[in-house]
């Protein structure tokens, strides 16, 4: 796809690799309008040039919100991205359950949310790409954080069976696989990080390639070892 003109809405576009995501895109003549719940980074994304729109999208009203407030622009590239990241481990004593439903809407039901109330705008574009964040963790889980690999496998399995759905329209579905990246939301994590302008370069360039899936820095590797045996990918990505 050329990324010339196309309007773009990117969820979580306000920092990480949303926030690179967006400065690459634009940098190749897109036209981004990107979402973010924090009133700075929002306001520093506008600073440079960027348009945005607040969005709390861990429920539904804020969803709801974020469509009333798109209209009836036109779209030609929606981008899943935004994603919340919780600690959900008896462990460490009784998780919060409601932290856990945040985490569950976000990652997973905005997205379907978005889709649907989106994916006839898109028909109605030329080409149109619908491109959903997921994790390496969607392959194999870590212990401590099921919630989270619980919705980004919900996501993965979404995205393969949406791509089917839509193989014989304009529409062309994107998975995107990062591993450990270096953002706010990994701080702690004492996992190698890979650098978020790596990873939302490489989105940028399988969006461009029209590829069903961008498998990122060590996620390449756990797909191999998940190939040979998904026993053996777990035993890995379990130990955190």
């Amino acid at each position: 796809m050329d990324l010339a003109s196309k309007t773009v809405l990117l969820t979580g576009g306000s920092a990480g690799i949303g926030s690179e995501i967006a400065r690459l895109l634009r940098s190749k003549g897109a036209q981004v309008v990107l979402t973010g719940r924090n009133p700075e980074r929002l306001a520093a994304m506008q600073d440079e040039g960027f348009e945005t729109i607040a969005a709390d999208l861990s429920n539904a009203a804020g969803v709801d919100a974020l469509i009333a407030e798109w209209g009836q622009r036109e779209l030609d590239i929606l981008i899943n991205n935004a994603g919340q990241l919780v600690d959900h481990d008896f462990r460490q004593g009784t998780p919060d359950a409601d932290a856990a439903d945040d985490c569950i809407y976000a990652n997973l039901s905005a997205p379907i949310r978005l889709i649907t109330a989106f994916v006839e705008r898109l028909r109605q574009r030329p080409e149109a790409v619908i491109v959903n964040v997921t994790s390496g963790l969607a392959i194999a889980p870590a212990a401590r954080q099921p919630v989270y690999c619980a919705t980004k496998a919900g996501l993965r399995f979404y995205s393969l069976t949406l791509r089917e759905q839509l193989k014989d329209t304009n529409i062309h579905v994107l998975e995107a696989l990062p591993p450990v990246v270096d953002t706010q939301m990994n701080d702690g994590n004492p996992m190698k990080k890979m650098p978020a302008d790596e990873c939302a370069r490489q989105i940028v360039e399988a969006i461009e390639k029209n590829r069903d899936e961008a498998n990122i820095g060590m996620t390449k590797a756990l797909r191999i070892a998940e190939a040979i045996s998904p026993a053996l990918a777990r035993s890995v990505t379990l130990k955190f």
